[in-house]
C-alpha cells in the first residue's frame, strides 16, 4: 500500500480527483475549492466544533449516567477516559482534516483507496442520527409553542366533564401531555398508528430551520451559532441560579455527586462512560473532519482538542448541576406531599385506640410542618409497625423516576418547571435552549455529510445548494416515520443502536489507518510541519495500542451487552397509565441488525472494489507492456519505449501479467 505524502502548501495549486472542481466562473479550480475558502475567524471556526460537539446528551444523559454510576466516582472515571482516549481520538480527527483539506471520504482516501469506505460509514451514520435528532427537535418546538400559555398544559389533568380523564389520574399531568397530547402514542411498537399532524408540522419547521442554515454551507451556519452555540450557556446559568434558591436543591446535587467508588469494578459502567465519551466529542461522525478542513494549515489544532473537550466537560457539569439542582426541588416537594398524605393515614391510626407509643409526637394539625428527615428516622425505627400502606418517603427514589433521555427533558424537568412562579417563561426558556442545542449539532451532522460528498464528486460541488436542499427534503420524508404514533419507539431504537457500534468501528478503522497504515511517526512529522513543533511521542503509543485496545474492548463489550441482554424499549401503557419495558419484536431486531449492517457495509465494499481496482489496471499495464515487448528491435536501438522495456523485465511484468 502506498504512503503518500499529507498535501503541503505546494499542493494547493494542484487540482486532484478528489477534490477539484470548477469555480463559480467556470475555470478549473485548484485543491482549495470554493467550499474550502475557510473560516471567517477563529471565533467562528470555535463556536462551530463547541456548538457540534456540545449537544442534547449534555444535558440530559450525561447526569444521568453520572447519578446511576457513582456520581463522583464516575467523573473520575469519565475524565480519565477523556484524557487516554477521547482527546488523543479528537486530536486525530482535527489533524487529518486540517492537514488534508477534506471531509471523512477525501481524508480517507488520500491516505489510501481501500480505505474510502470509512468515510462513506461515517456519512451513513451521520444520516441515521440526523434522521431521529431532528425529530427530538420537533418535538421541542411543540413544547416550545404549548409554553405562550398560562397555565401550562400539563400542569393539570384534564376533565372529561366532571370526571378528571383516568389516564392522566393513573399517571401525572406530564406523563399524559407527553404520551397523549404530544406523542398520542400506541402500546406498543406494533401498533403502527397514524400520523401525528402536529409532529409533522413541526418537523418540516425543523427541517426548514435546519436547510437555511446550510443551504450556503459555512458560511451560512456559522452565523446563526453565534446564537445558537452561546444561548445555551446564558440559560444553564439562570436555570443555575434560579435552582440553588429552590428548597431542595442542594440535596439534588448531593445525591448527584455522592461517590460511589465499587462502581469502578463494574464493567458495564466503564463501557458507558467511553461510550459516552465518543457521543459527547462526536467522535467518528466526519463532522469534526470537516470542520477542521477549512482550517488554515498552521492552526493550532492540539491546543483546540483540548480546549474543546474542556468546556465540552464543562459543560455537562453545569448541566448536570442544573438538572438536579431542578430535580431536588421537584423530588423534594413530591417527597413532602408523600409525608402529608402518610401524615393523614397516621391520623386516623390514632383515632382507631391502637398502640399510640408507636407514633411520634408530629403537629397531625399541619402535616406539611414534618420535616423529611424526622419522617424517615420515625419510618426506619416503627413505620413497619403500623398498620396501613405508609411509605418511605424516599428523596432519591422520586430522583431517579424519569430522569433518562426524553423522560428527563419532557417529563421530570417540565413537571419541576410548572412548580416554578412564571412557569410558562421558565418552560419557553427551556426548550429554546434545547432547539438551540440541538440545531448546532444538526449543523455539524449534517456537515459531516454534505462536505465529505461534495469534495468527492464534483456534480453535487458544482450543485451544492440544491444538493442541500435535496438532502434535508430526503430527511424530512423519511422522518415522517418517526411522526407515526409509534413514532417514539422507533427514535429510541435509532438513538440506542443506530450509530453505537458503527462510530466505534469507524474510530477503530480511523486510528488503524493512521497509526498502523499510514504510520503514526510519520503523521507527527506531518502534524510537526503544520504547527511547527512536534506532538509528545505519547501519542504514538496511544494511538497504537491504548485507544485501539480500548475500542477493541469496547466494541467486544457493546456487542456482549446487546447479545446477553434483552433488547427491550420503554413503551406506555394507556390502561396502567405507566410505562413498562418490552421485548422488541422480531421484525423490529431485524431492523436493528439491518441499521448496523447497512451503516458498516461500505468499508468491505469500498476495499473490495478498490482491490479489483488496483488488479484490473495492473492487468492492463502488464497487457500493454506483454504487447510492446514483441516488437523487435535492436539492442542497442533506442525506441521510445525502450525505457519501459527494460522497467518491465526488471520488474517482471511481462511474466505476470501476460
Amino acid at each position: 500500500m502506498a504512503k503518500q505524502p499529507l498535501p503541503t502548501d505546494d499542493d494547493e495549486t494542484r487540482t486532484t480527483e478528489v477534490d477539484g472542481y470548477a469555480g463559480e466562473d467556470g475555470q478549473p479550480a485548484s485543491s482549495e475549492p470554493v467550499a474550502r475558502a475557510g473560516w471567517n475567524s477563529k471565533i467562528d471556526y470555535f463556536l462551530a466544533q463547541v456548538g457540534f460537539s456540545v449537544g442534547l446528551g449534555n444535558v440530559w444523559r450525561f447526569p444521568y449516567l453520572c447519578h446511576q454510576n457513582g456520581g463522583g466516582a464516575f467523573l473520575l472515571l469519565y475524565v480519565l477516559l477523556m484524557l487516554i482516549m477521547g482527546i488523543p481520538l479528537f486530536f486525530l480527527e482535527l489533524a487529518a482534516g486540517q492537514a488534508i483539506r477534506q471531509g471523512s471520504i477525501g481524508v480517507w482516501t488520500y491516505i489510501s483507496p481501500r480505505l474510502a469506505g470509512i468515510g462513506y460509514s461515517s456519512c451513513v451514520v451521520c444520516f441515521f442520527v440526523a434522521l431521529y435528532y431532528n425529530v427530538i427537535l420537533a418535538w421541542s418546538l411543540f413544547y416550545l409553542g404549548n409554553s405562550f400559555q398560562y397555565p401550562l398544559p400539563w400542569e393539570q389533568c384534564p376533565k372529561e366533564g366532571n370526571v378528571t380523564v383516568k389516564e392522566c389520574e393513573k399517571s401525572s399531568p406530564t406523563s399524559y401531555f407527553w404520551y397523549r397530547k404530544a406523542l398520542d402514542t400506541t402500546d406498543s411498537i406494533d401498533e403502527t398508528g397514524s400520523f401525528n399532524p402536529y409532529i409533522v408540522c413541526c418537523l418540516l419547521a425543523a427541517w426548514t430551520v435546519v436547510c437555511l442554515g446550510m443551504f450556503k454551507g459555512i458560511k451560512s451556519s456559522v452565523k446563526v451559532m453565534y446564537f445558537s452555540s452561546i444561548f445555551p450557556y446564558v440559560v444553564l446559568f439562570c436555570f443555575l441560579v434560579r435552582g440553588l434558591m429552590l428548597d431542595g436543591a442542594l440535596d439534588g446535587i448531593a445525591y448527584m455527586f455522592y461517590p460511589k467508588l465499587e462502581i469502578w469494578a463494574d464493567v458495564q459502567v466503564w463501557r458507558q462512560a467511553a461510550t459516552q465519551v465518543f457521543f459527547a466529542l462526536g467522535l467518528g461522525f466526519g463532522s469534526i473532519i470537516a470542520y477542521s478542513s477549512y482550517n488554515p494549515k498552521n492552526n493550532n489544532c492540539h491546543r483546540d482538542a483540548y480546549t474543546v473537550a474542556a468546556i465540552n466537560f464543562l459543560t455537562s457539569l453545569l448541566a448536570s448541576l442544573v438538572v438536579f439542582a431542578v430535580l431536588g426541588f421537584r423530588a423534594k416537594d413530591k417527597a413532602l406531599a408523600c409525608v402529608a398524605s402518610n401524615m393523614k393515614l397516621s391520623e386516623q391510626f390514632l383515632s382507631s385506640n391502637e398502640d399510640t407509643n408507636l407514633m411520634p409526637s408530629f403537629n397531625y394539625s399541619d402535616p406539611g410542618s414534618v420535616a423529611l428527615e424526622d419522617y424517615r428516622d420515625w419510618y426506619k425505627q416503627s413505620g413497619s409497625k403500623v398498620p396501613g400502606n405508609l411509605t418511605d418517603c424516599d428523596l432519591e427514589e422520586e430522583m431517579q423516576k424519569g430522569v433518562e433521555g426524553t423522560g428527563l427533558a419532557f417529563i421530570a424537568f417540565t413537571e419541576a418547571m410548572s412548580l416554578l412562579p412564571g412557569s410558562p417563561f421558565w418552560s419557553a426558556l427551556f426548550f429554546l435552549m434545547l432547539l438551540n442545542l440541538g440545531l448546532s449539532t444538526m449543523f455539524g451532522t449534517m456537515e459531516g455529510i454534505l462536505a465529505p460528498l461534495t469534495d468527492r464528486f464534483k456534480t453535487l460541488a458544482n450543485h451544492k445548494t440544491k444538493f442541500t436542499i435535496f438532502s434535508c427534503f430526503l430527511g424530512f420524508l423519511i422522518g415522517l416515520l418517526f411522526t407515526q404514533r409509534c413514532g417514539n419507539y422507533f427514535v429510541m431504537m435509532f438513538d440506542d443502536y443506530s450509530a453505537t457500534l458503527p462510530l466505534i468501528i469507524v474510530m477503530a478503522f480511523e486510528t488503524f489507518s493512521v497509526s498502523w497504515l499510514y504510520g503514526a511517526d510519520r503523521f507527527l512529522d506531518d502534524i510537526e510541519a503544520m504547527l511547527g513543533w512536534r506532538p509528545h511521542v505519547i501519542y504514538k503509543y496511544l494511538w497504537k495500542y491504548i485507544c485501539l485496545l480500548a475500542m477493541l474492548g469496547l466494541l467486544c463489550a457493546t456487542a456482549i451487552h446487546m447479545v446477553i441482554k434483552r433488547v427491550t424499549y420503554l413503551a406506555w401503557n394507556q390502561d396502567k397509565g405507566s410505562e413498562e419495558n418490552l421485548e422488541y419484536p422480531g421484525w423490529a431486531l431485524a431492523v436493528l441488525a439491518l441499521l448496523i449492517i447497512f451503516a458498516m457495509m461500505p468499508i468491505p465494499v469500498a476495499f473490495i472494489h478498490a482491490v479489483l481496482q488496483d488488479r484490473t489496471k495492473q492487468t492492463a499495464r502488464g497487457t500493454e507492456t506483454g504487447q510492446y515487448r514483441i516488437v523487435s528491435t535492436d539492442e542497442n536501438c533506442v525506441t521510445p519505449m525502450t525505457d519501459m522495456s527494460e522497467l518491465s523485465q526488471r520488474n517482471g511484468t511481462a511474466a505476470s501479467f501476460s
